[in-house]
């Protein structure tokens, strides 16, 4: 079971910037990794998603150039650069991997983690 561990979050003023990073305990070679975010009383949306190669990128609308995501496998590590934050940005933020495996019985079976998530808040 691939463990995940989100840090980087805390209190920001708006127009600032903050580095999310997601720590795997393992490697992440074979993982798409996205961040999720759910703010309170809404439903969880994917702000960001890059695939296992690290060469395509998707990001929801409401980023608008603003935030970037990218990976360092040798570091077993998914970032998530937020710049221009605004209040709307408030929410918790979650790590996520997705991969497949094959089990004793040759079945290909989806793989799905999730970190605890880290608290961003923005201020006016």
């Amino acid at each position: 079971q691939v463990q995940l561990v989100e840090s980087g979050g805390g209190l920001v003023q708006a127009g600032g910037s903050l580095r999310l990073s997601c720590l795997a305990s393992e490697t992440i070679s074979y993982y798409d990794m996205n961040w999720y975010r759910q703010a309170p009383g809404k439903e969880r949306e994917m702000v960001a998603r890059i695939d296992s190669s690290g060469r395509r990128t998707q990001y929801a609308d409401f980023t608008k150039g603003r935030f970037t995501i990218s990976r360092d496998d040798a570091k077993d590590t998914v970032y998530l650069e937020m710049n221009n934050l605004k209040p709307d940005d408030t929410a918790v933020y979650y790590c996520n991997a997705n991969g497949l495996s094959m089990n004793s019985d040759a079945r290909v079976v989806p793989l799905d983690y999730w970190g605890q998530g880290t608290q961003v808040t923005v201020s006016s």
